[in-house]
C-alpha cells in the first residue's frame, strides 16, 4: 500500500506539470486552430533560460526572466510565422510549428552540448513523508504551483475579457471578428500564455529526483500532448483531466514495471500513447472534447 501511495502522489504531481504543458496546447488550438509542435523546444527555451540565470539572478529572478523569455519568444513564433504569413492553411502552419521546433531545439542542444544543467530549484532532493508514503518536495511544489496557475488560467478564462473573447473565437470565429473581437490580440496573448506556462513546467521537470536539464528535455513535452488529444484539444478542463491520466499511467507502469515486464522493458515511456489511443478508439473527440456537427 505504501508503495501503491507513492506511486500515486508521484503519478499526481507528473500529471500536474503535463497538465501546464497541456493547456499550452489547448489554449492556441482553441485560439488560432493550429497545433503548436514547437511547444517542446519552448519548454527546452525556458529551461535554458533558468539554468544559465540562476547563479546570477537566485532562482526566483531567474524564473521570472525564464517566464518572461519564453513568452516572448511564443508571441515572436505566433507573430512571425502564424500572423506574418497572412491566410494560409492550418495544416500548413501546424507543420511549419514542425519546422521551427526542429531548428529551435537544434539551436538550444548545440548550446546545452553533453551537459546536465541544474535550475538552481530550492528542493534538491530533500522529501516529505504523508502518511505511509515519502515523496520529493519538488513533486509536492509542482502540484501546489500548478494548483495555482491552472486556478488562475482558469478563473482568467471565465470572468476576462480575454475569457469571454477567447470562449466566443472558439466557437464561431467569423461570428466574434463580425462582434468587435480582436482576433490578433487572442491569438497572441494565447501563444504567450502557452510559453510561459511551458517555462514553468521546464522547473519542475528538471527538479529532483530528475538530474537536471540535457538536451532530451524537450522531448517531454510530447508526453504531454496525448493529455491534450484524449482530454479533446478544444477542451481546457479535458486538458487537465487528460494530464492527470497520462501522469498517473506513466507512473504506475514505471512503479510495476517488473509485473509488467511480459510488455517488454520501458513500458513507461509509451503508457501515455496506449492510454491515447484506447480513450480515442472508445471517445474519437476526446473525454470533454465537442463533437462536430454537420447538415447533411
Amino acid at each position: 500500500m505504501t508503495k501503491f501511495s507513492e506511486i500515486a502522489l508521484n503519478g499526481l504531481a507528473l500529471g500536474s506539470v503535463y497538465a501546464l504543458i497541456a493547456l499550452g496546447f489547448v489554449v492556441i488550438f482553441k485560439a488560432s486552430g493550429v497545433m503548436n509542435f514547437a511547444h517542446g523546444s519552448l519548454l527546452l527555451l525556458g529551461g535554458f533560460v533558468i539554468a544559465e540565470l540562476h547563479d546570477e539572478l537566485g532562482f526566483g529572478g531567474a524564473v521570472l526572466v525564464g517566464v518572461v523569455v519564453t513568452a516572448a519568444g511564443a508571441g515572436l513564433m505566433e507573430l512571425l510565422f502564424i500572423r506574418g504569413l497572412g491566410t494560409v492553411e492550418l495544416h500548413v502552419l501546424t507543420i511549419l510549428t514542425i519546422g521551427i521546433d526542429i531548428l529551435l531545439t537544434t539551436e538550444l542542444v548545440r548550446r546545452i552540448g553533453s551537459d546536465t544543467m541544474s535550475l538552481g530549484d530550492p528542493w534538491g532532493n530533500d522529501s516529505v513523508r504523508i502518511g505511509d508514503a515519502y515523496v520529493a518536495e519538488a513533486r509536492i511544489a509542482s502540484i501546489v504551483v500548478a494548483t495555482i496557475l491552472i486556478g488562475f488560467f482558469f478563473a482568467a478564462f471565465r470572468y476576462t475579457a480575454w475569457g469571454l473573447s477567447m470562449r466566443a473565437a472558439s466557437e464561431d470565429r467569423e461570428a466574434a471578428a463580425l462582434m468587435g473581437v480582436s482576433m490578433k490580440r487572442i491569438q497572441l496573448v494565447a501563444w504567450c500564455i502557452a510559453g510561459a506556462l511551458a517555462a514553468v513546467a521546464a522547473v519542475f521537470l528538471t527538479a529532483a529526483p530528475t538530474s537536471g536539464l540535457d538536451r532530451t528535455t524537450g522531448q517531454i513535452a510530447l508526453k504531454a500532448f496525448p493529455a491534450a488529444v484524449l482530454g479533446g484539444m478544444d477542451s481546457a478542463p479535458g486538458a487537465l483531466v487528460g494530464a492527470l491520466m497520462i501522469g498517473l499511467a506513466e507512473a504506475l507502469a514505471a512503479g510495476y514495471q517488473s509485473e509488467l515486464d511480459v510488455l517488454g522493458g520501458g513500458v513507461s515511456g509509451i503508457a501515455p500513447y496506449i492510454v491515447m489511443i484506447l480513450i480515442l478508439l472508445w471517445r474519437p473527440t476526446g473525454l470533454l472534447g465537442s463533437k462536430e456537427l454537420s447538415r447533411v
